[in-house]
C-alpha cells in the first residue's frame, strides 16, 4: 500500500491543515448528513478526497460507498443507475454516498441530468464532486452556466497556504515510522513539501522512493571553522624590470 494512503485520515481529527473547512463540514453535518451535495475544491495534494471520504462514511459503510474517480466517464446511464441504486436499502448506517472526482470533466448532458437527481436526492444518500482549484475555474468548459449545480451544493474551499511546516512535521513522523528517513531535521522536510508545491500526496512519494534517506551533510560547529589556522600569505617572487635586468657584455661595452 502506498504510504499516501496508508496514512490518509480517517477521522475530521486526523486531517492537517484544512481547520476552517472541518469546522464547516462539522457544523452541516450536526444539522443531518443525507439528502445532501457537497463542492470540494482546493490544490492538488490538499485532501479533497480524503475528507470526500470522511463525510461519505459519516452516513454510509464502505460497502455502500461509490467512487467515481473521473467525471468525465459518466455516461447518462450510470446517472440512471445511480438513481436506482439510492432508492435501495442500504445495511450499517443507512446511508449510500457518491463521489464523483475531477468534476469539471462532466459534459453538459450528465450535469443537466445531475440536476435532476439533485432535486429528488432521498435523505438516506449524498453526493460530492471535488475537483482542484484550477479546475473550479475553468468548471464546466462545455457549459455556459455551472451556478445552478454549485447553487445545490455546499461549498467546501481547501487552502494550503502557510501549511508547509505543518505538512513537513506529519512528513517527517510518515518517514521516522517507515524507516525512511536518514536524520533529517524539519527544515529539510519542510524543504521537501515546498519543492512538491505543499502537495502532500507528492511528497509523500517523494519520500517512499528514497528521497530522505540519504544522511544529511555534517556541519562544522562555528567554533571549530573559527580555530581553523588562517593560511599564511606567500610573498610573490620578485621581479626586476628592464632596467634593472644584468645587461649583456656586449651592451656594457657599447655604454
Amino acid at each position: 500500500m502506498k504510504l499516501y494512503e496508508k496514512y490518509r485520515p480517517k477521522s475530521f481529527d486526523q486531517v492537517i491543515g484544512q481547520s476552517a473547512a472541518v469546522a464547516g463540514i462539522r457544523y452541516v453535518l450536526n444539522r443531518g448528513w443525507g439528502g445532501k451535495a457537497w463542492f470540494i475544491h482546493g490544490p492538488s495534494g490538499a485532501g479533497k478526497t480524503t475528507l470526500a471520504r470522511i463525510i461519505a462514511a459519516h452516513g454510509a459503510d464502505d460497502w455502500f460507498i461509490e467512487e467515481l474517480p473521473m467525471a468525465r466517464d459518466i455516461s447518462i446511464a450510470d446517472l440512471r443507475v445511480m438513481r436506482a441504486s439510492m432508492a435501495l436499502y442500504a445495511t450499517g448506517k443507512g446511508g449510500r454516498a457518491f463521489i464523483i472526482n475531477e468534476a469539471h470533466g462532466m459534459r453538459r448532458d450528465v450535469l443537466e441530468g445531475l440536476l435532476t437527481l439533485l432535486e429528488e436526492m432521498p435523505d438516506s444518500a449524498c453526493l460530492i464532486f471535488t475537483t482542484t482549484s484550477a479546475g473550479k475555474d475553468r468548471l464546466f468548459d462545455d457549459c455556459e452556466d455551472a451556478g445552478p449545480l454549485l447553487s445545490r451544493c455546499i461549498n467546501v474551499e481547501l487552502r494550503t497556504l502557510g501549511l508547509a511546516e505543518s505538512f513537513g512535521a506529519e512528513c517527517q513522523r510518515i518517514a521516522i515510522a517507515e524507516n525512511l528517513d536518514g536524520g533529517h531535521d524539519l527544515a529539510a522536510y519542510v524543504a521537501l513539501v515546498q519543492s512538491c508545491k505543499l502537495n502532500m500526496r507528492a511528497a509523500l512519494q517523494r519520500i517512499e522512493q528514497g528521497a530522505m534517506l540519504e544522511a544529511p551533510a555534517p556541519v562544522m560547529p562555528r567554533a571549530a571553522c573559527l580555530a581553523q589556522p588562517e593560511p599564511k600569505a606567500v610573498a610573490a617572487p620578485k621581479v626586476k624590470q628592464w632596467w634593472q635586468q644584468e645587461q649583456s657584455p656586449l651592451l656594457r661595452k657599447a655604454v
